[in-house]
């Protein structure tokens, strides 16, 4: 037998080259098994091309390696067809450590398949050298590379199908497997050649003179610089799509959190009016299949706008996060308890009866009554609920919320602090409420408000000083309405601004009109309402107003009540320092009525006191009242305002407060409130003069109105 050797380097080179090419295929495994649709499709082909190409390189490079003392060469077309059994074994070896199981069956076949492939590839390789008159093999040598070929393959099989999946410290796995499954390799082609025998007088019927050496190099330089390419993109798409996953990752975090932010209150994180929505629906959808009830509860808090407006709305949020944890702490977790805004709270719940509604409702008074220690405050507010309870006080979401609305205004009406269940009666009552509202909106642009000027007199009975300004509301269906009719509404919704807004310029406008007509000395005064007095535009608001409609400041009177002034002194008297230095006149309306303070009472800058018409009435000689108003009328003088009495209906009345020295009286016994055409009617009529104008008024106070 002829006697073959080894050129070490090569050999060297062709472990190397089945080190790479087994990491490359552990790291195809990895890259198919996690990419979907034609990518994955593509890193399958790739990937078999390049785990094929480097094991086979492994096995040429191991042939160049070995030499004999006769010329060797190798037959193309069988060495192309040894590539390709190679590239056909590692495609079937990726596709099958791509499935999401492995079990043995299947490994112990793929084993056998892929081990059969190698096989042939390494010995249809050793064909490809066509040594005349043959190849002798030893079976045992044969067998033993066979079998080391089918336990190769089982072992690269199991250990990409464990490695594939992005483990901690994966690559360092694949390092190590790359370093066993390499020597399996190798040490199956080894085997092969230690198999072959060669006989004295053989020749190479494939030589072809080529240096075995640079074939050799050109081998290893174009397999290593396919493998890197391979593992570059590899790489490369691999942080691509981590890069990919993080973002992905993010959005999905970002779509949580809007999704979070549309459906859930920000500040109590409970859900909001949409998600109430939704859940009642499917809340409906369940009672009308399963013949079942729950209830709808609409809480408010009572007493919560006055701890917000005296603490400040960062101790008001505290609040209510505070509320909120109570509410939780009564209700069920398969409850849904809304925030709509506020102080509104919803809860749906699902109830056996109706008397498990009240219970709960009970619990829930009670659980928000006790008081609340934020911060350096203790805190008290109650809760009003309302109830309805399906079936029976509605079919649809929006009858449901509304009479869950309705019956809890009636708690509010009855006392508050308490639970109310809904009654037809008090859907009326909203639905009426509901449609003034709506005309409210409109009263401004449809120019439905009216002004009357009730006349203010010279103590006892005149000259007329000046009028103050009463709103009216001409509905085009329920006709002329009192303030007492809308104006709580206007308040509650704060329409009271764009309103007030108009009363102020429509005032100043009449004023002018008169002066215009030669009334100079009248005056015109308008009340400021609490919501009104806390916009931060108000001193810019008034300016406009007599800017606009040209009239001298000091004939203007800013009326605002005791309760309003003492709501937040000291925002009021800055806000009344400011207005009086333009020369506006302030007013303290319905003194008496409130709570005041007399060391803020000296501080606001008014010109004038005005006493309830409630003391007015009730007045005489020696009782209580008139020691009252004698108190009130003293204590003005005492700090240098003017008193103007309102509520005048007796000459009685007129005659104790002018002696009291009230300096001006206004009520029905000299004349009612009237529209500026009956007010110029009544100048007409009196062409003598100011004293003509009272006899004329006291005449007409008698006819019937």
């Amino acid at each position: 037998m002829l006697v073959g050797s080894y050129n070490d380097t090569l050999v060297f080179f062709s472990f190397v080259v089945a080190v790479l090419a087994s990491y490359t295929a552990l790291d195809m495994a990895g890259r198919v098994a996690t990419s979907t649709g034609r990518a994955a499709q593509w890193w399958l082909l790739g990937g078999a091309f390049s785990m094929g190409l480097g094991i086979w390189s492994m096995h040429f490079i191991g042939m160049l390696a070995f030499s004999l003392p006769i010329p060797l060469g190798y037959d193309p077309s069988i060495t192309a067809g040894s590539l390709v059994l190679s590239i056909g074994a590692s495609a079937l070896a990726l596709w099958l450590v791509c499935q999401r199981k492995l079990p043995w069956n299947r490994l112990m076949q793929g084993a056998l398949l892929i081990g059969a492939g190698i096989s042939a590839m390494h010995y249809s390789g050793m064909a490809a050298l066509r040594i005349q008159p043959g190849i002798v093999y030893d079976i045992a040598w044969l067998a033993a590379s066979v079998l080391v070929a089918f336990m190769a393959s089982g072992a690269a099989l199991w250990l990409a199908f464990r490695l594939r999946a992005n483990l901690q410290h994966v690559r360092a796995w694949r390092c190590a497997a790359a370093l066993v499954m390499g020597l399996a390799i190798v040490g199956m082609h080894y085997t092969g050649m230690a198999a072959a025998g060669f006989p004295e007088g053989s020749f190479c019927g494939a030589a072809n003179g080529v240096d075995s050496n640079w074939l050799a190099l050109l081998v290893i330089v174009l397999t290593l610089a396919v493998l890197a390419i391979t593992l570059i993109v590899s790489v490369l798409d691999a942080r691509l799509q981590a890069r990919t996953s993080v973002l992905a990752s993010s959005l999905e975090k970002a779509n949580g959190e809007l999704l979070q932010l549309a459906l859930h209150d920000n500040l109590t994180r409970l859900p909001n009016r949409l998600l109430l929505e939704d859940r009642l629906s499917q809340a409906l959808k369940v009672a009308q299949r399963e013949q079942s009830r729950f209830a709808l509860m609409f809480m408010d808090l009572d007493g919560f706008k006055a701890v917000n407006d005296a603490y400040g709305h960062h101790l008001g949020d505290q609040l209510l996060i505070s509320v909120t944890g109570r509410l939780r702490a009564c209700t069920r977790a398969q409850d849904t308890l809304a925030r709509l805004g506020g102080d509104e709270f919803v809860l749906l719940a699902a109830i056996d009866d109706p008397d498990d509604a009240a219970t709960l409702a009970a619990q829930l008074v009670q659980c928000v009554s006790e008081p609340f220690m934020l911060s350096r405050y203790t805190l008290s507010v109650s809760l009003s609920i309302g109830i309805a309870v399906y079936p029976g006080d509605g079919e649809t979401e929006r009858d449901l919320l509304l009479h869950a609305d309705a019956a809890m205004y009636h708690t509010k009406s009855a006392g508050r602090n308490g639970y109310s269940f809904f009654e037809a009666s008090m859907n009326a009552n909203t639905v009426e409420q509901l449609q003034l509202l709506h005309d409210l909106r409109l009263a401004v642009s449809n120019g439905e408000l009216r002004l009357h000027y009730q006349p203010k007199f010279e103590a006892p009975a005149g000259p007329v000083r000046g009028f103050e300004a009463l709103l009216r509301w001409q509905h085009p269906q329920r006709g002329l309405l009192s303030p007492d009719a809308f104006l709580p509404l206007a308040e509650k919704t704060r329409l009271i601004i764009p309103m007030g807004k108009w009363v102020l310029n429509e005032a100043c406008r009449q004023l002018r009109e008169w002066h215009l007509q030669g009334f100079s000395h009248w005056t015109v005064a308008v009340n400021l309402s609490a919501v009104q007095f806390e916009q931060p535009d108000l001193v810019g608001t008034v300016t406009d107003a007599i800017e606009l409609h040209h009239i001298p400041p000091q004939m203007l009177t800013i009326e605002v009540t005791e309760t309003v002034a003492m709501r937040d002194p000291e925002s009021t008297i800055d806000t009344l320092e400011k207005l009086t230095q333009l020369g506006i006149k302030a007013s303290i309306d319905d003194f008496g009525t409130g709570y005041s303070s007399l060391l803020y009472l000296k501080r606001l800058p008014a010109s004038e006191l005005k006493i309830d018409r409630a003391f007015v009435k009730e007045m005489s000689p020696g009782n209580e009242d008139s020691v009252i108003v004698s108190a009130i009328i003293a204590l003005a003088k005492a700090l240098g305002l003017e008193v103007v009495a309102e509520g005048v209906e007796t000459a009685e009345q007129q005659a104790f407060l002018t002696g009291l020295g009230c300096e001006t009286l206004q009520g029905f016994l000299l004349d009612r409130p009237m529209v500026p055409e009956q007010i110029l009617q009544r100048a007409a009529q009196a062409q003598l003069g100011p004293s003509a104008f009272v006899r004329t008024n006291a005449e007409w106070v008698a006819e019937p109105s």
